[in-house]
């Protein structure tokens, strides 16, 4: 069966993104983007590939990339219509009509019963890119966290995970610190 992996950038105080969705305020720095780009290539936008040195298509784990509208829509604004060519692209959404691009699929349905369906299909491992709501709505189906915890505190914006009170226990499989303060934490759903 394939896994879920929640793979998202987080602030200290569990925000994904500012309260209007933009995530610009996030460090960027090289040793982190080189790590990330040499051990999860295929969560680089397909149009990045050439300016982080990226093989197109990229190999990895990845088969599928799971986004809420508020993930989508920045690429929408640059004109992006299939933001991750190079994986199966699927957007939640009750909102937005159906993709012009054969590449992306805007799903109106509940989304814990899709990726059910979805983990139960051959393929390879499924990323959940964002957002909270979404990620809060598919919290009991993600069976790997990963986060790139950066070294701010702002307050307010997006959560990490949009739902009720839930608490969940989770076990650490690795950390990687960098110089910059940055931590990128591995960890497992327990069972």
């Amino acid at each position: 069966m394939r896994t879920l992996v929640y793979y998202v950038n987080s602030t200290l105080d569990g925000f994904i993104a500012a309260p209007d969705g933009s995530f610009d305020f996030l460090p960027q720095e090289p040793e982190v983007l080189a790590h990330l780009a040499a051990e999860w290539p295929q969560t680089f936008p397909t149009f990045t590939h050439p300016q982080f040195g990226i093989a197109s298509p990229p190999t990895g784990r990845f088969d599928a990339v799971l986004m809420g509208r508020g993930t989508y829509e920045p690429a929408l604004k640059m004109g992006v219509t299939s933001p991750y060519a190079h994986l199966a692209q699927y957007v939640f959404s009750r909102t937005l009509p159906p993709s012009d691009d054969p590449q992306v699929q805007i799903v109106d349905r509940d989304p814990a019963a899709f990726v059910r369906d979805l983990k139960a299909r051959p393929g390879g491992d499924i990323w959940l890119c964002g957002g909270g709501q979404l990620a809060g709505q598919l919290l009991d189906q993600v069976d790997e966290l990963v986060v790139k915890l950066s070294p701010l505190v702002i307050g307010s914006g997006v959560p990490l995970v949009d739902r009720g009170f839930d608490p969940r226990r989770l076990t650490l499989r690795d950390a990687r610190p960098f110089d910059s303060g940055v931590v990128v934490l591995r960890y497992a759903a327990a069972g």
